[in-house]
């Protein structure tokens, strides 16, 4: 049968939680399924023991290879380079920090070999620092009624959709250099697919808050955002996308760059307003036509942007937060289950067109 999946895991200053990764993928697999699995690990010039780790782990398990690049080029790159070494039929980016839970992979293989799709998506849990496992906010996008459009609002990432390596080499798909490297790749992967199937199932946990994660941290690189969309529009604009998945795709990236402009984790105080500005910028620049705000506080955000009235943007965020801090929580995020039903009727995107 040969190898259905390739696992691509870059790594890079994380070795408190490489080998609870690299056990998470192959933990409880089926001679078969192992044969069926291939785990490529880049090591990107880490400053750490992640070498070293990686080729004891390589020669303990052979299903393991191991590619030590000269010099650090960051989590895109690092990606292309596990790629280009690939051999599986789907390819799967999964993060060096983070962990697969029990049984996922071989869900997985079952869907992929099921339903053949193209991509295939599958659902995730917010791990905290504490441990607590939190649903992320567009996990009910799984659950609804399958469209391009609706899964076009599930997290922008890459480790939550499996993907056929020929839909990338036949559309040129691979990760650009810099931060936010899944912007210009994750959706363009669903948009270029003629079948996207779901697999409604925690078949992932992201660890969120750990130090030296981008999320985590103040810099000045936030602003590398803005070069990542210009590269997604420019791809949007080669593929002569449908305007109703341009406009999706507008609405979808205002709302992303003021998420990143009001984290305080992100973006210190003094980048807030020129990070402000080049989201106006932005909005002038990619406005597609036929574009309408959306409604509630998000409309009022958009509007504000469209004027780029920073003045009022900073005392309506200041309101919001200040509402933030009055209202306490009667409970926590909702976890999901392991057990959550499988949607069974794939995608077909091709019918947007």
């Amino acid at each position: 049968m040969g190898v259905q999946l390739t696992v691509v895991v870059p790594v890079y200053a994380v070795e408190d939680f490489l080998l609870a990764c690299l056990d998470s993928i192959r933990a409880g697999l089926t001679p078969e399924e192992n044969a069926a699995v291939e785990v490529i690990a880049v090591d990107d010039a880490s400053p750490d023991r992640c070498g070293a780790m990686l080729d004891a782990y390589a020669a303990e398990h052979g299903t393991v290879r191991v590619l030590h690049l000269s010099s650090n080029v960051g989590l895109g790159l690092a990606r292309n380079a596990g790629l280009a070494e690939a051999t599986g039929r789907y390819v799967w980016f999964v993060d060096s920090d983070d962990q697969l839970p029990p049984g996922s992979i071989r869900a997985v293989l079952d869907r992929l070999r099921e339903t053949e799709p193209d991509v295939l998506l599958v659902d995730h849990l917010r791990e905290h620092e504490d441990g607590r496992l939190q649903t992320d906010a567009s996990s009910p996008l799984l659950a609804g009624e399958p469209s391009l459009d609706r899964l076009l609002g599930v997290q922008h990432t890459a480790w939550n959709r499996i993907i056929r390596r020929g839909l990338l080499i036949e559309n040129e798909l691979w990760f650009r250099a810099g931060w936010y490297e899944d912007i210009p790749f994750s959706n363009p992967v669903l948009i270029a697919a003629g079948r996207v199937d779901v697999l409604n199932r925690v078949c992932y946990h992201y660890r969120i808050g750990r130090p030296g994660a981008i999320t985590a941290t103040r810099s000045e690189r936030h602003f590398e955002a803005f070069d990542q969309y210009d590269a997604l529009h420019r791809w949007l604009d080669r593929n002569d996308t449908p305007p109703a998945v341009r406009l999706r795709m507008f609405t979808l990236m205002v709302n992303h760059l003021l998420v990143v402009a009001g984290n305080d984790s992100r973006m210190h105080a003094r980048f807030r307003r020129p990070f402000f500005r080049r989201i106006a910028e932005q909005y002038r620049r990619h406005r597609p036509a036929g574009h309408r705000s959306p409604s509630g506080s998000a409309g009022i955000k958009h509007r504000l942007v469209a004027a780029n009235s920073y003045a009022l943007y900073s005392a309506v965020r200041a309101g919001y937060r200040l509402a933030g801090l009055r209202r306490r929580p009667t409970e926590r995020p909702p976890l999901v289950s392991q057990d959550t039903p499988v949607a069974s009727r794939p995608v077909q995107t091709s019918s947007l067109r």
